[in-house]
């Protein structure tokens, strides 16, 4: 689940691990972009979209959304588990500090210094130098597909992003559907060969362990491809269009 299209990148990510997995994806078009909600609101709006996945049961729910899981995680896991496990999304400070700094958190204007990341950065990055950077605009490009407004706003937090920075953390899910866009900015601005750290791969192998149903670290050998399933909203339909402009959305 997530508000919006950022889900692919974890939905393609289980793809990938196990083929034959059924997949529902629910998202929430009528109430984009959550960000600018308030917590409550967001908490609201995660619940309706979580239980209409969870009435096709099914093994797993995926809080495929930074802004939902720093906002809503608790109350999807006080209203689901555990007759259904919730995997929460969470930015991946803590594989990227250990390989050293610098490191740079591109995220949303809300998540930017927030405390939710500020803890993050305080439990896994002592020591490492951080610098948090705010990339307005780019998670709504995504959502569309809108190929002039994504390279606007990539530049913009390129420019923004240390020189000296070893890696970078993609502090939303919708930022991962553009990675070699963003490695490609960020060479164009002098930056050194770095690491560029998501959530989806640990995501969909957590998943997989905690289900029982993959170890989470190689492809199983499936009997057939799985369905997908597309709730927008609530309601059932085609996978949106700007979905395919994206590699993961054509896997799907």
């Amino acid at each position: 689940m997530d508000a919006g299209i950022g889900l692919l990148a974890a939905a393609a990510a289980v793809r990938r691990l196990r083929s034959d997995a059924d997949l529902v994806l629910s998202s929430d078009p009528d109430g984009m972009p959550w960000g600018p909600r308030t917590p409550e609101d967001i908490t609201e709006r995660a619940l309706a979209v979580a239980e209409a996945a969870a009435a096709y049961r099914p093994d797993a729910l995926i809080v495929a959304c930074n802004t939902a899981s720093v906002h809503a995680l608790p109350a999807l896991r006080a209203r689901l588990e555990p007759e259904l496990p919730v995997i929460g999304t969470v930015p991946a400070i803590k594989s990227a500090a250990a390989g050293g700094g610098p490191i740079a958190i591109w995220a949303t204007p809300a998540t930017t210094g927030s405390p939710y990341q500020r803890g993050l950065i305080r439990e896994f990055a002592t020591g490492v130098a951080v610098t948090e950077v705010p990339c307005p605009g780019l998670s709504d490009a995504v959502e569309y597909a809108d190929e002039a407004a994504v390279s606007r706003a990539i530049a913009a937090a390129a420019e923004r992003t240390p020189a000296g920075a070893r890696a970078v953390v993609l502090g939303c899910t919708h930022y991962e559907l553009v990675a070699e866009r963003v490695r490609a900015a960020l060479r164009r601005h002098g930056a050194p060969p770095l690491v560029l750290h998501g959530s989806a791969g640990a995501v969909a192998a957590q998943t997989l362990r905690r289900t029982g149903t993959g170890t989470g670290t190689a492809p199983e050998i499936p009997a057939e491809r799985g369905t997908l399933t597309v709730l927008l909203s609530g309601r059932a339909a085609p996978l949106p269009a700007p979905a395919l402009a994206y590699a993961e959305g054509r896997l799907l």
